[in-house]
């Protein structure tokens, strides 16, 4: 995932930070609880697309 590209993206429901999920490949808004998946490279940003974190799923820091 291209640096410069995550500086930009937000949540588009919140407008809040999102944080990278190396592993699971997804973008994490942790004000909505959603995880934004990302697909060959690119960050799909549609609340439909997302999935919500479970209650007891660990949400990143940083």
């Amino acid at each position: 995932m291209d640096k410069k590209l995550l500086d930009i993206l937000v949540c588009p429901l919140c407008k809040g930070p999102l944080y990278y999920a190396t592993a699971a490949q997804e973008l994490i808004c942790r004000g909505d609880r959603l995880a934004f998946p990302i697909r060959d490279d690119i960050p799909v940003m549609l609340e439909e697309e997302a999935r919500e974190l479970a209650a007891d799923e660990e949400v990143p820091r940083s």
